[in-house]
């Protein structure tokens, strides 16, 4: 029964916050399961983390005096503690970039009932000289339809809030609750705290930018035409051979290329990193043309060795990746002859005085 002796009162939350933390916790892993599964059927790009808590029960008797008890007091209006507080279950759902928040909200809205939303980017951004951690908070509970039914009796009173960060966003968070004077402190130690919340706003706006430019590569190098190497009968398609030979390898080109002569092949965006770095070790001025002519001049030869050594060797894999390596050492065996281990370039070579 609401009342306003703030004692009871608190005696009140503590019984059901002790009577309670089973269902608390089992209630905050339904619905981590639940956004989880949302998250990942709609088209909101990848999650980094969808992390959940209950929070402390002296927390929350004191956030309810902080922000509620003197109001509510001096209105006379009576009250229980728990009811005025919606993050008692709390959500945080950590994204890699900045503009994936937006969408995830946009989800989250449409499969529970909205209670509250504080735009806390938006806030900050709209100020000059406020600084503070980023991030878009809604209180959420089920839709009233769904919290009727028998299945989900343990969620019906129980709201939550969720916190949207991206990654920068989640680490200046961390990092801005360890400063403890923030507000009435020297006009100079505010502008170094304003400097580094500006790097890290800088950091999230150019590691999305990053992202963009890498898909936009990416895209690139799987519509265009590859054209011909320097010294190739007839010319490029799409860009001069004099142009292409410019050009030193990197991931783009080589995804460009290679795709091109293996097309069943799903080249992963690490290995092609990995892959390309370790051929730059050996010749940094390894250019894409020099790729493009190792595989056209010699990819017959690697492919028919391939057949032999997989018909002797059942039991072992010929990879694309280890065709351009044998590729590589055929197109300059004084420059790539590490790029075949010791017994993989015996065989080789003993492969081809037989041939």
């Amino acid at each position: 029964m609401a009342s306003l002796d703030f004692e009871l009162e608190k005696r009140s939350f503590y019984k059901f916050y002790d009577g309670n933390r089973a269902r608390l916790n089992s209630v905050k892993n339904g619905y981590m399961r639940m956004i989880s599964q949302l998250l990942k059927a709609a088209e909101v790009g990848e999650v980094t983390a969808v992390e959940g808590r209950v929070k402390d029960r002296e927390e929350c008797v004191k956030k309810f005096h902080r922000k509620y008890q003197g109001k509510l007091e001096a209105a006379g209006q009576p009250y229980e503690i728990r009811n005025y507080l919606t993050d008692l279950i709390g959500i945080r759902i950590i994204c890699p970039y900045e503009d994936q928040i937006v969408p995830v909200a946009e989800v989250l809205k449409r499969h529970f009932r909205i209670i509250d939303v504080t735009d806390k980017i938006s806030a900050l951004e709209s100020t000059e000289d406020s600084f503070g951690y980023k991030g878009l908070h809604m209180d959420l509970a089920l839709p009233e339809a769904q919290a009727a039914l028998p299945k989900y009796a343990a969620y019906a009173d129980l709201p939550f809030e969720v916190q949207i960060r991206s990654l920068i966003q989640d680490a200046w968070s961390v990092l801005d609750h360890k400063i403890k004077y923030k507000k009435s402190i020297p006009n100079e130690l505010k502008r170094r705290i304003n400097v580094l919340s500006a790097l890290f706003e800088l950091a999230d706006r150019e590691f999305k930018e990053i992202r963009n430019a890498t898909e936009e590569l990416i895209q690139k190098a799987r519509v265009e035409p590859i054209g011909e190497p320097t010294g190739s009968n007839g010319g490029g398609a799409g860009e001069s051979a004099g142009a292409a030979s410019e050009k030193t390898a990197n991931a783009f080109n080589f995804l460009r290329i290679a795709r091109h002569f293996f097309r069943d092949f799903e080249f992963e965006d690490f290995k092609v990193d990995g892959f390309v770095e370790d051929i730059l070790k050996l010749d940094h001025d390894f250019k894409k043309s020099d790729l493009h002519r190792s595989l056209i001049e010699y990819l017959k030869t690697v492919r028919d060795y391939r057949e032999a050594y997989l018909a002797e060797n059942a039991d072992r894999t010929f990879s694309p990746y280890t065709s351009i390596r044998h590729c590589l050492y055929l197109y300059n065996r004084e420059t790539f002859a590490r790029i075949l281990s010791p017994g993989a370039r015996e065989r080789f070579e003993a492969w081809l005085r037989r041939a």
